[in-house]
């Protein structure tokens, strides 16, 4: 399975750089796997394909404030990217520019917090507590969207159920719903439960070789709490769907029903073959090409017919990537 087997061209103008004033706004693609259908409805709409006792798995991880401005010494500047944190105020980070040395200091706005290059990747920092630390951050934005974070995006990039610090970037597809149409949800008889998958690098390192299999997904932290696990049990026994909110939300499902674990870190990486143990349904976003997260697509829907699908959202001039429409995969 072939890299180059999962691009596609998307014109500039679709990827959105903005969110939506009103969350549940967005468009929806509604696709059916069975039989390749398509329909075109709003979010705020999503309950009509939804049926009585299905269940939302959402993922309820918040994104913390770890992209970091700081300069050298020198006065050149520094950009962190705090992608976990090891131990202490020791952070596994991305640093630009790259060719920053080990043992080179690092300096911020806030002179009582420092920090130094500690190793390859790794920065630890002189600060109270990581609390300080990440008060120095801001929201990390994706970088196709091609602006500075500002106000609105610390609402905006966060799902509204958010809980669990961690996060370096949201589970967009969770983004769509707001308190409202939850409650709307509920009174129809459809269940909510939460996960939590730290969203980390793994889930964008890019893919740098053709042969797709041998890619290998970076570790994320996870956890189904057993409240979620027993309304799993419920759902099924009323031959309901399990509806997994995002591709975070999947793979944390599937990685349960693989090996049982209910926490801990979670390497998979879902690719078209991979057969699918518990999820029914599948609410996302539209993916960048050549990423794990659009080959998982493929995976649940099937590769033609989401490529075909993904067409017509480009079609329809649908808005795409984080801040972008949504596709519900029935």
């Amino acid at each position: 399975m072939q890299l180059s087997d999962f691009d596609y061209q998307l014109p500039a103008e679709l990827i959105a750089q903005y969110p939506l004033k009103e969350r549940d706004s967005a468009r929806l693609l509604v696709l059916e796997r069975q039989t390749g259908k398509i329909r075109h409805s709003v979010f705020k709409e999503i309950g009509e394909f939804l049926h009585q006792n299905d269940l939302l798995a959402l993922n309820d991880t918040k994104v913390v404030t770890c992209r970091l401005k700081g300069k050298k010494r020198t006065g050149g500047r520094v950009e962190l990217l705090l992608i976990s944190r090891k131990q202490g105020l020791v952070f596994r980070s991305l640093i630009q520019p790259s060719r920053t040395k080990v043992g080179e200091k690092i300096f911020f706005d806030n002179e009582e917090i420092s920090a130094i290059v500690s190793a390859k990747n790794e920065i630890t920092f002189y600060a109270d507590n990581a609390e300080a630390v990440y008060n120095l951050g801001v929201i990390p934005l994706p970088p196709y969207i091609k602006r500075e974070p500002e106000e609105l995006d610390v609402v905006y990039y966060q799902t509204v159920y958010a809980a669990k610090d961690g996060a370096i970037a949201s589970p967009t597809a969770g983004l769509h719903f707001t308190p409202q149409l939850l409650e709307q949800l509920k009174s129809r008889g459809i269940g909510t439960a939460y996960l939590t998958l730290q969203v980390g690098y793994g889930t964008f390192k890019p893919v740098k070789i053709e042969d797709i299999t041998a890619h290998k997904m970076e570790p994320e932290n996870f956890c189904i709490p057993d409240g979620m696990i027993d309304k799993i049990k419920v759902a099924k026994d009323k031959f309901a769907r399990i509806v997994a909110v995002g591709t975070t939300s999947l793979r944390a499902l599937e990685t349960f029903a693989s090996s049982g674990a209910k926490e801990g870190e979670t390497s998979l990486f879902i690719y078209p073959g991979y057969k699918f143990k518990l999820a029914d349904c599948l609410l996302t976003n539209f993916h960048l090409p050549r990423t794990t997260l659009f080959m998982l697509a493929c995976a649940f829907g099937g590769e033609k017919i989401i490529k075909q699908a993904y067409q017509e959202a480009i079609k329809e001039k649908y808005r795409f990537y984080s801040y972008g429409d949504a596709m519900l995969i029935l």
